[in-house]
């Protein structure tokens, strides 16, 4: 599947789905295929602001529903106008039902990268049969669950690290201060976290995110006063400690490590960052590493022991990390993930892509000078040379800074071609 695609990705307002929507969208830029982004965060502020009206729940949730319809069809209005190959959209994206509808009644393809846990958060029962192309983070059961309600075209999508973001760095003093320590855990504070780290009180041990609130016993190790981290923070915090750890979310206490299946993007973006983590063991573990990429732990007393163990000997540490960040920049970047996305829905949708009618941009008989200046701005917006005129021209829009005079020149062009195609 090498063709050169017009891709949507449609955002979430907001959670966790949000920057691995981003960094989906640079992984296809990557890959040579023309993105733009729907940014619902856009419209997070007014949602949000709904909850301040002071009304009753029930009229609050038809405000908030209403409101979600207007911005899919913002979503659809961008559809028309960008006329993309693909819809791809992430988890809680704000694309309802009658939307989906819309876009099967116009044949423009839709999938979905379902990065939650199915038995969670299930309104995916709802939407999932409206996608053409449905991707999941689990396997087993839940592909069974999908093809009750009729949903074949399932891939199963593990997450990801993207290497230009998740790399090693060279923090300075101030940094290394700030965002250090032997132990940190990054993430929500889910009951499973809160009855292990617990037993970490009175080591040098940080805890960054939120959802802490109410836990005096850690409160002294929330760093951040337990605001969400951003992205850039959390790489920061990922190679500024010795020992991070990675400890899937769980609302059971009863039991440290729980074998679940899916496993989280912490994971992947760690070993992109050629640092050290000690991780719960998961089900699906063994089909993305091996034993000596990844340090795993399977109780609380394997945990301390550890923690201990690898404290004790960095060179081990080391070792992991390299041979980790090694196999993540092989097999689990974004840009492998949405390179099997896109070769699925080749695969299951028939005569996907639809191949577009492209006229050369020049003819034999055009100017040398001007032909090569053409050829020099498709390599810089990475466009084949049978791109369209119109892919071009967007191309030329979704770039930042003072336009050179041949972007100009295709700008006016573009112009006077609509115009003079109304006037005829």
């Amino acid at each position: 599947m090498s063709s050169h695609l017009k891709i949507l990705v449609v955002l979430p307002l907001y959670g966790g789905s949000l920057p691995i929507g981003r960094f989906c969208a640079e992984a296809l830029k990557e890959l040579g295929h023309n993105v733009e982004v729907f940014e619902a965060p856009d419209f997070y502020a007014s949602y949000s602001a709904l909850q301040n009206l002071k009304v009753t729940t029930d009229r609050l949730d038809y405000l908030q529903n209403t409101y979600l319809q207007v911005v899919s069809q913002a979503v659809l209005a961008k559809v028309e106008t960008f006329e993309p190959d693909l819809v791809l959209a992430m988890a809680q994206a704000p694309l309802s039902q009658q939307a989906l509808k819309r876009l099967k009644r116009d044949k423009v393809p839709t999938a979905m990268w379902f990065v939650e846990d199915y038995s969670l958060f299930t309104y995916w029962k709802a939407y999932a049969p409206f996608y053409d192309i449905f991707a999941i983070i689990q396997k087993g059961q839940f592909f069974e669950e999908l093809t009750k309600i009729g949903v074949d075209n399932v891939i199963y999508l593990p997450l990801a690290a993207q290497p230009d973001f998740h790399k090693p760095l060279k923090l300075n003093s101030i940094d290394r201060k700030k965002y250090g320590s032997e132990i940190s855990f990054m993430g929500a504070g889910y009951p499973n976290r809160r009855v292990a780290f617990h037993k970490l009180v009175g080591k040098d041990f940080k805890i960054w995110g939120n959802e802490w609130d109410g836990d005096h016993v850690l409160k002294p190790y929330l760093q951040f006063d337990g605001r969400r981290v951003s992205s850039e923070e959390c790489v920061k915090i990922f190679n500024a400690t010795r020992i991070n750890l990675n400890l899937h979310s769980s609302i059971q206490t009863d039991r440290l490590v729980t074998y679940g299946d899916f496993i989280n993007p912490r994971t992947f973006e760690l070993c992109g960052c050629g640092a050290f983590q000690l991780v719960d063991r998961r089900q699906l573990m063994a089909e993305a590493f091996e034993d000596d990429e990844l340090a795993t732990f399977e109780s609380m007393d394997d945990l301390l022991a550890k923690i201990d163990h690898f404290l004790a000997h960095p060179k081990e540490c080391k070792t992991y990390a390299e041979k980790g960040r090694a196999r993540v920049l092989r097999d689990h970047t974004y840009a492998v993930r949405m390179q099997s996305l896109l070769d699925f829905t080749a695969e299951r949708l028939e005569g996907w892509p639809k191949k577009r009618q492209r006229k050369a941009l020049y003819s034999e008989d055009f100017p040398p000078e001007l032909k090569q200046d053409i050829q020099k701005l498709l390599e810089q917006l990475k466009l084949p040379e049978d791109v369209s005129f119109e892919d071009l021209v967007w191309a030329v829009r979704q770039q930042h800074g003072k336009l050179s005079d041949l972007d100009t020149s295709i700008l006016f062009l573009d112009e006077w071609r609509k115009l003079y195609g109304k006037k005829n």
